[in-house]
């Protein structure tokens, strides 16, 4: 929104580098100066530390300089601002809320959680989850539907940004495309190639090839494997 000066009535503002002045209706009006005086016929003002000669239609400055009177413009209505929030899922507690496009399931402590799907179905294990239309079993740690079973997701995986997944213990780097893929190491360092990975507290090595170890020595580095939806 653009730059404005609210006015004290705290219904109205003027625009920005402006001065609101009363006005001879009783609104409020807007002198186009900065911190400028209102006169008292309510119609005119004068810039910032000048004085309002009314009876020459001027303004007096304290070195006997003068210039011509400025005249008042309507103020408007301040507009309500609107929050801007991220959309959410709130929680049945009314105190947690999951990201927009995941379901709250209930945890073992009795507190909620948030499950990578919309309109999911937590299981009773207060752990997992299956999407829409499907049934948990906790047997075979699957999915029962009409269409092929899918694997449960689990807590120890590793979640990526946009909604893909990689293993335990892996580390999200991107790749050439801008998709994710997963490093097969914890708290890995993604090299600028979108290819390869090197351990925690390494430093790539494009050219040969390598990861040159904080220690000394150097190992040969890994590739990434495309992340999971």
């Amino acid at each position: 929104a653009p730059r404005a000066v609210p006015c004290p009535d705290g219904q109205s503002e003027c625009p920005d580098g402006a001065t609101c002045c009363v006005t001879a209706s009783g609104a409020w009006g807007c002198c186009p100066m900065p911190q400028a005086l209102c006169c008292a016929d309510k119609v005119h003002c004068c810039p910032h530390a000048t004085l309002c000669d009314l009876a020459h239609g001027r303004c007096l400055s304290p070195t006997g300089d003068h210039v011509p009177l400025g005249t008042t413009f309507p103020a408007w209505k301040r507009q309500p601002s609107v929050p801007v929030t991220l959309r959410q899922v709130l929680c049945p507690d009314g105190r947690s809320a999951c990201p927009d496009g995941s379901t709250c399931c209930q945890l073992p402590s009795a507190q909620y959680g948030c499950c990578p799907l919309q309109n999911a179905v937590c299981c009773s294990d207060g752990q997992h989850c299956c999407p829409q239309g499907t049934t948990c079993d906790l047997e075979r740690s699957t999915c029962t539907s009409a269409r092929p079973q899918a694997a449960l997701p689990t807590a120890g995986e590793v979640r990526c940004e946009d909604r893909t997944r990689c293993p335990e213990g892996n580390t999200c780097c991107r790749l050439s495309q801008g998709a994710w893929g997963c490093c097969p190491l914890e708290e890995a360092v993604c090299c600028s190639d979108h290819l390869h990975c090197c351990p925690r507290g390494s430093t790539c090595d494009p050219g040969a090839g390598s990861c040159l170890l904080a220690g000394g020595g150097a190992q040969p580095w890994l590739r990434k494997s495309p992340a999971l939806p």
